[in-house]
C-alpha cells in the first residue's frame, strides 16, 4: 500500500477547485494499492475558495484535508504547512489553477518506484505568455541551474513528487519552494525530470509577475550560501578576506614603486585610502568567518545535528554502540 499526500496551496481559485478535485479522483481512483489524500491550504483567500474547500472536506472526508491560514502568508508557507500535516510516504506538490494536470501523477509515482527521490515536472509546451512569463522563467531556470549545479529545465513548475524523508533535512522559508530540488540534491537525493502537461489558465488571474524576480535572486543567494558554505563559512568569508588583503598588498606595492621611481607621494593618493580599507575589510572578513565557524559548530552540537545524511544501512547493528 502506497500512501501519498497531495499538497495544494489555494489563493482565490474558487472556480477551479471542484474541477481540480474531480480530476484528482479520475487520475488516482483506478490505481490499486494507493491510499491518497489531498491537503488544501487556503492562503487567506478573499473569494469563496474556503467555503468550497469546506464543502469538499464534508462530502469527501476520506480524501480531503483543509488548512485555513489566518491571512495570506505566501506559497512557500502554504507548502510548508501542507508538508507538516502530511502523512504520506510520497508528497506531491501542485498548483490549484488547473494548469498542472493530475493525470501526470501516476507517471511520477512510477518514477519514484524506480528509485528516484525527487521527480520534477517540466512544462515542455508551457501555455503562458512569452514575454512576461516564459522568458523570465527561462532566464531564472538557467541562473538557478548554474548557481546550484542542479540542472533542471523548469524550476518554476510546482508539480513535483518527493519522498517524504527528503523534507526531514531542511525547512522552507521566504520563496524557497522553487529551490527544493537544490536542497534535496545537497542531502544526496536522486533527482529526475519528466515532461508534464500544462494547460492554459481557465479561471482567475495569475498570482505571479515580474515583481518576484528580485525575491528569487535574493533567495538564490541564500540557497547558494546554505548549500555551499553553511557548514564551512570560513571558505566564503576567509576567501573574500584573502582577496581583499591581496588587493591591498598589490596597491601598496604599486604606490611604493611609484614613490621610488617617480617621487609621487604615497599618502596623497586616493589609492592609499583604498588599500588601507581593503586591508581592514580583509581581516574583518576572516574574523567573521571564524565566528561563523563557531556558530556552525554550536548549532550542530547543541541540537545533535549530523553533518551527513544516510540513504540506507545494510545489516545494521542492533545499537550504535555494537
Amino acid at each position: 500500500m502506497m500512501k501519498i499526500s497531495i499538497v495544494i496551496p489555494v489563493f482565490n481559485e474558487q472556480e477551479s477547485l471542484p474541477k481540480l478535485h474531480q480530476a484528482i479522483h479520475e487520475a488516482l481512483d483506478g490505481i490499486q494499492g494507493l491510499n491518497w489524500r489531498v491537503i488544501y491550504i487556503d492562503d487567506g483567500s478573499s473569494d469563496d475558495s474556503l467555503q468550497l474547500l469546506e464543502e469538499l472536506a464534508f462530502t469527501d472526508p476520506s480524501h480531503t484535508i483543509v488548512i485555513e491560514f489566518r491571512r495570506n502568508f505566501g506559497q512557500t508557507a502554504a507548502i510548508a504547512a501542507g508538508i507538516d500535516y502530511s502523512q504520506g510516504d510520497i508528497i506531491i506538490l501542485m498548483d490549484a489553477d488547473l494548469q498542472n494536470d493530475p493525470a501526470d501523477i501516476p507517471m511520477m509515482l512510477e518514477k519514484i518506484d524506480q528509485g528516484y527521490d525527487v521527480v520534477s515536472g517540466w512544462r515542455v509546451n508551457r501555455q503562458d505568455t512569452f514575454l512576461t512569463r516564459r522568458l523570465p522563467s527561462n532566464i531564472a531556470n538557467w541562473i538557478i541551474s548554474t548557481v546550484t549545479g542542479v540542472k533542471l529545465h523548469d524550476y518554476g513548475c510546482t508539480l513535483k513528487a518527493y519522498k517524504r524523508e527528503i523534507f526531514d533535512n531542511f525547512r522552507l522559508y521566504g520563496e524557497m519552494h522553487r529551490f527544493i530540488p537544490a536542497y534535496a540534491h545537497s542531502v544526496g537525493a536522486k533527482i529526475t525530470e519528466v515532461p508534464v502537461r500544462h494547460h492554459p489558465r481557465r479561471y482567475g488571474e495569475t498570482k505571479y509577475g515580474l515583481s518576484r524576480t528580485t525575491k528569487v535572486i535574493l533567495d538564490l543567494l541564500t540557497v547558494k550560501f546554505l548549500i555551499s558554505y553553511a557548514n564551512k563559512p570560513i571558505y566564503l568569508f576567509g576567501g573574500t578576506g584573502f582577496v581583499l588583503i591581496s588587493i591591498s598588498m598589490l596597491v601598496m606595492l604599486f604606490l611604493s614603486v611609484r614613490r621610488l621611481w617617480l617621487q609621487v607621494s604615497v599618502f596623497e593618493s586616493p589609492l592609499f585610502i583604498i588599500s588601507i580599507l581593503s586591508l581592514i575589510l580583509g581581516f574583518q572578513s576572516i574574523f567573521i568567518g571564524l565566528i561563523a565557524e563557531l556558530l556552525v559548530r554550536t548549532y550542530h552540537e547543541s541540537q545533535h545535528k549530523p553533518t551527513y545524511t544516510v540513504r540506507k544501512v545494510i545489516n545494521p547493528p542492533s545499537s550504535p554502540d555494537n
